[in-house]
């Protein structure tokens, strides 16, 4: 019983000392339309609401978002920027503590042609398994890393590791003043080892297009880099604007206008 009751004092010590994440874990992940309407995420829905994270613009109006992961460099990010700086279309690249170490001069580069570094953490963990604290640090530290290598002092856009969160995760984003963004366009475009051509990218994005989608990209991707001009000029011909995650932010953020 003495064992007991010094084993429930040292967990509770524990605890108070060392707040776990008692969040319930989730997967991002939705309801794919095919008939060019965002996604479904039901309960979802909820739990962004609350903490004013986001996966979509909602307007209805033809706008997309364009934003990248980058985890590490395979050689196509030049091109990429080359594509956007072409077709003036802006973009977020949400980063590592990695990438930012290995290609300082890719981030500085992405930043002074008006792109949004967006923070993926610095060494991509599950944030689901860690507390406040830690998950700060994480971000504090990536934010500094960015801030050493190019103009951008403040990293407002949070997208978190393998896209896995919670309720505290969420939460305590919000309390340290970042903005959760998932997406509502993706498919399998990160192993670089079974690539499947530009055709198959281009197909992808384009059957699942639909208005206010943010679009999920992985720079690793040869079949992004080469399918991305044909994306982008095609879309813009269906009426299409790609826009920052700035604007989306910003357009959420005023009050909803009502007819008289």
């Amino acid at each position: 019983m003495k064992r007991t009751i010094t084993l429930l004092l040292s967990l509770a010590f524990f605890l108070c000392v060392f707040p776990m994440n008692t969040g319930y874990a989730y997967g991002w992940g939705y309801q794919k339309n095919s008939n060019h309407t965002p996604p479904q995420i039901g309960s979802y829905q909820e739990v962004l609401d609350k903490y004013n994270a986001f996966y979509v613009d909602d307007s209805g109006d033809k706008k997309l978002y364009l934003t990248f992961d980058n985890g590490y460099e395979q050689g196509f990010t030049p091109e990429i920027l080359d594509i956007l700086k072409q077709e003036e279309v802006p973009a977020a690249f949400f980063v590592t503590g990695y990438y930012v170490e290995s290609e300082p001069e890719l981030v500085k580069r992405m930043v002074d042609e008006g792109h949004i570094i967006g923070n993926h953490s610095y060494h991509h963990p599950d944030f689901t398994v860690m507390d406040k604290e830690a998950i700060n640090k994480e971000l504090q530290d990536l934010e500094q890393a960015v801030a050493e290598v190019s103009d951008q002092d403040e990293l407002i856009y949070v997208r978190p590791p393998r896209g896995t969160f919670s309720t505290d995760t969420l939460k305590w984003s919000t309390e340290l003043g970042l903005v959760h963004v998932f997406w509502s366009l993706a498919f399998k475009d990160w192993e670089t080892n079974s690539q499947k051509g530009a055709d198959y990218a281009y197909d992808e994005i384009m059957k699942q297009i639909h208005p206010g989608a943010i679009i999920l990209l992985h720079a690793v991707s040869s079949d992004n880099a080469t399918a991305l001009e044909k994306v982008i000029q095609d879309l813009k011909k269906e009426g299409y604007q790609f826009k920052s995650l700035d604007d989306l932010w910003l357009s959420k953020q005023l009050p909803k206008q009502f007819p008289y």
